[in-house]
Order: C-alpha cells, then sequence, then structure tokens
C-alpha cells in the first residue's frame, strides 16, 4: 500500500509538470528516479524473500522424504511381463499390372475400433525453482549420451560414501544430497535436457550416465541418479536388495519385456542390467512427481555422425531419388528405446512412432526431392508420388527374421536400415505425407497389417472410411504398384481399426 501511495503521487507530480518549467519538470523526473529506485530495491528484497521461501520449502520436503526413507520399506515381488504382440506377419502381394485399368471406385471400409489420440503431458519440472549457487571454480564430470559429449559440475568435495547399505545409511546420503551444495548439479541436467531437447526416456540414460560419471559404479552412483531424477519432478522409488540400491522409474505406458514392480496401482520399472525377482522398497512419495513418457515430441540434438549414403529410387518414377545419410547417434537412441504402449492397447505403439518428428538433417537431405516432384500436383497426384516412392524403394522384410522379434521403427530408421516392413512403410508414409503436404492422416489396422489413409482436401475415389466425421482414403504404402484407393487384397475390412494421429 505504501508503494502504491508513492507511484500515485509521482504520478500526479508527473501530470502536473506537463505545465511547470523545465527546472520544475527536471525535480519531477528526479523524484520519479528516486521512486523507481526504491521499488527495485523493495522488489528485490521481496525477490530474495521468495527465493528463500522456496528453498526453504524445498529442504522441508526432502526433510521429510528422508525421514520416510528411515522406516518406509516393504518387501515387493516383481510381477509379470508385458509380452510383445506376436502374430505372423501378411506377404506383401504386387498389384497386378493388368489391375491397373480398372476404374477406382468409392467403396466404404466399416471400422469396429478408432484409437483417439493420446496427448502427451508436459515434462515434469522441480517443485520449486533450483536457485543457482555462488560457489568457487568447479570441476566438471564429463560423459557421452549417445555420441554426444556432456558433462556437469562435481568436484571431488561434492563425493561421498554410504557405507553399509541399510534404511538410515540411505537417508543420511539423501539429507546431504539435499543441501545447497548439489543444486548446481541439479541446474546443470536440468539445462542439457533443455538445451539437447532430450525426451524423457534420454533424459533418464542421461542422469544414470551422470551418476557413473560423478562416482563411478555403485550404490553411491544410483542414489546420486535417483536424486537428480527426483529432484527434477519425475516419479521414482528406491529398492534394495542383497546390498545393492536400485532405483525404480514410474511409467503409464506398458514396456514390453520388462518385469515391473506394482506400487499403489502404478507400474515401476527397474534401471538396471539385471531386475531382481524381490526388492525391498521405499514408499516414500515426493509431491507433484510426475511419471516417465516415453512419447517424443521434438527433435532431439545429439552430435551427427552421418552413415554411409543409401540411394533411395522409386521403380516407377525413377527420378524420385535421393542419397540418403542418417545420424547413427539417433539410431543408437531408437535402439535403446523402449517399445511399449498405453492404456493397454497395442494400436497406440505405433502413434508412438508415427508422431515423433522427422530430424531436421534428414529433412534437408530428402524433403526437397520429394517437394520438387510433387509441385503443381494435384493432392492426389502429389500423395500418389509419394506412396509410390514407399512402395517401391524400400525392401521389404520380416522382423523374426532379421531381429528375432517384432520391431517397429521410427521414420529414419527405415530410411537407414536395408529392409523393412508393413509398419515401418505406414509409418514413414504418414510423415512424409503430413510434414508435406499438411494432410491428415490415420494408421489402418488389419489382423496382420498396418497400412494408411489420408484425408484429403478435394475429391478423391477409392476405397475410404470415416473418422471422426471425415473422409481418409486408403493409401496402402506395401502393396506394391497400388494406387491411392486400393485395399490389399484378403484385408478383413470388418475388423479394421483406425489410429488417428497428430
Amino acid at each position: 500500500m505504501k508503494m502504491k501511495m508513492r507511484l500515485l503521487a509521482v504520478m500526479v507530480l508527473t501530470g502536473i509538470s506537463m505545465n511547470m518549467s523545465a527546472q520544475t519538470e527536471e525535480t519531477a523526473q528526479d523524484l520519479f528516479g528516486a521512486f523507481r529506485k526504491e521499488a527495485q530495491a523493495e522488489f528485490g528484497t521481496f525477490s530474495e524473500q521468495a527465493t528463500t521461501a522456496y528453498e526453504q520449502f524445498r529442504d522441508s520436503v526432502n526433510g521429510a522424504y528422508a525421514d520416510f526413507l528411515e522406516k518406509a520399506w516393504a518387501e515387493y515381488e516383481m510381477g509379470p511381463v508385458v509380452p510383445k504382440p506376436k502374430e505372423r506377419e501378411i506377404r506383401p502381394v504386387p498389384k497386378p499390372k493388368d489391375d491397373n485399368a480398372r476404374p477406382i471406385k468409392d467403396r466404404p471400409i466399416a471400422i469396429d475400433q478408432i484409437v483417439p489420440p493420446v496427448i502427451p503431458a508436459p515434462q515434469p519440472v522441480p517443485i520449486t525453482p533450483i536457485r543457482q549457487q555462488e560457489m568457487p571454480a568447479e570441476e566438471r564430470a564429463v560423459f557421452t549420451l549417445y555420441g554426444t559429449e556432456m558433462s556437469v559440475r562435481f568436484s571431488a568435495a561434492d563425493r561421498f560414501a554410504m557405507g553399509a547399505l541399510s534404511e538410515k545409511s540411505v537417508a543420511d546420503a539423501w539429507r546431504r544430497l539435499s543441501t545447497r551444495q548439489y543444486d548446481n548439479l541439479i541446474r546443470d541436467c536440468l539445462t542439457l535436457r533443455m538445451k539437447h531437447n532430450l525426451s524423457d526416456w534420454a533424459y533418464l540414460k542421461a542422469l544414470e550416465r551422470a551418476g557413473k560419471a560423478c562416482l563411478g559404479e555403485g550404490n553411491e552412483a544410483t542414489l546420486l541418479m535417483a536424486y537428480l531424477y527426483c529432484q527434477s519432478g519425475y516419479r521414482m522409488r528406491l529398492g534394495m536388495n542383497g546390498g545393492r540400491l536400485y532405483m525404480l522409474y514410474a511409467s503409464d505406458h506398458a514396456l514390453y519385456e520388462q518385469g515391473n514392480y506394482r506400487l499403489n496401482g502404478m507400474r515401476f520399472y527397474v534401471l538396471a542390467d539385471e531386475e531382481p525377482l524381490r526388492l525391498t522398497i521405499s514408499e516414500a512419495e515426493f509431491p507433484k512427481e510426475q511419471s516417465l513418457s516415453l512419447w517424443v515430441t521434438q527433435e532431439q540434438h545429439f552430435t551427427l555422425d552421418l552413415s554411409e549414403p543409401r540411394t533411395l529410387r522409386s521403380e516407377n518414377h525413377t527420378e524420385v531419388t535421393c542419397q540418403m545419410q542418417v545420424n547413427k547417434n539417433l539410431l543408437a537412441f531408437y535402439n535403446d528405446y523402449p517399445s511399449s504402449m498405453v492404456n493397454d492397447d497395442f494400436l497406440t505403439r505405433w502413434a508412438m512412432y508415427a508422431n515423433t518428428p522427422m530430424q531436421e538433417d534428414v529433412k534437408r537431405q530428402l524433403y526437397p526431392m520429394l517437394k520438387k516432384h510433387i509441385e503443381g500436383k494435384t493432392e492426389l497426384e502429389a500423395v500418389g508420388v509419394i506412396l509410390d516412392f514407399v512402395q517401391m524403394a524400400f525392401p521389404y522384410g520380416y522382423d523374426d527374421k532379421i531381429w528375432g522379434y517384432d520391431r517397429a521403427f521410427f521414420a529414419e530408421e527405415t530410411l537407414f536400415y536395408p529392409e523393412s516392413d508393413c509398419e515401418d512403410h505406414a509409418i514413414l508414409f504418414s510423415r512424409l505425407v503430413r510434414d508435406l503436404m499438411g494432410l491428415k492422416v490415420v494408421l489402418v489396422y488389419y489382423p496382420r497389417h498396418l497400412a494408411s489413409a489420408v484425408q484429403f482436401t478435394e475429391p478423391v475415389k477409392g476405397d475410404y472410411l470415416t473418422v471422426g466425421g471425415h473422409r481418409f482414403t486408403i493409401c496402402d504404402p506395401t502393396f506394391f504398384g497400388a494406387h491411392v484407393g486400393q485395399t490389399m487384397d484378403d484385408m478383413d475390412n470388418q475388423t479394421a481399426k483406425a489410429i488417428i494421429l497428430q
């Protein structure tokens, strides 16, 4: 109130000064300048008080958490793994050439399920802002994440030893980590997440590497990783077995082929090379904690290490050709990425791959060429060029023979690996059409086969399905030689399912 009264007085003086002499006007300006300095000083005091309050709140939360760590542990057994869906893939068939003369007619396709899009939540944040601490010149711990060198502030004075593993030794170490001494380390980790656009999974792996870079192998490194993960806003739990400490991360995704522990109805997964069948787990919760998401919503920035050039060429449009190189560090991330589903619906798995944005270095190689060959064409003609490119430039291969298990590809993986299957083709095709033409696409799942369908803004004939009142025309990137609107032979349209993409 006092500040407001001063401001009002200055405003009155400023208004009157319009009719004053130059000398009086200068006096009013001096008064305003004095007020501004006083206001800034008061704001600085308020800001300092707010920061202190934030830190006191975070200290109290961490203190209560440490107290809970001393007593709230219980025995748990690992639950059953979620198996990857297994089904024998349909052998791809080329479109008979004499069939191309037949006119394409409208035919509605009935679908028995529409999978709505899942909107990823924003990434977690700390419960309070983490303030930069004024410290002497600090050493840095250096580590590599997917071929990308990173570092965080961590000095010899920051090292600690827990001794024999127990509830008390864990709690005491947590209290030490909760001091201001490690705030700059937390800030560095969050800065790395922002600088490199790290997804939740990549960030978790970064913290794992940071913990080992700071403290080597052992329980101390695991606890440091868990502390950084927790302070960044993520939901985690600590477990013990045979003198070893484990960190468990929660996810609303069901990760395939990975055992999990159920705590209060939530799945927790062990981040370790081995998965113990039994753990003594602390049930301590942290305020506003958020589960890990496996959506990759933005381009991640890993150091560029290009693969050998690969020639991609459409057989029917030989002018549609390019040399393609993919970042091997990105491929390493994809190779490490755990396949999963949300809402216990395996159809959501493909949306995660299809909605992941294409890397800019890949776009620069591929998109100008495709834009050149679709420029000036109708939507039907342009989509036909892209469809033919995906059908004919990527040799087909069965996952079980190549990998020994079913594996979906991100778009860049299809551009890199010598063979790919129907789901990979549909994912790549959907990405290209959305990026290059701005048209909406859905994935269409038949038993043992994945295709796609495009929402055109101009009349297009062919097999179509209706989703949300809009018409989507079938485009099958694995029905070699087929045109827009043609469904692969022997597909059971009565059980087709539509997966809405973003």
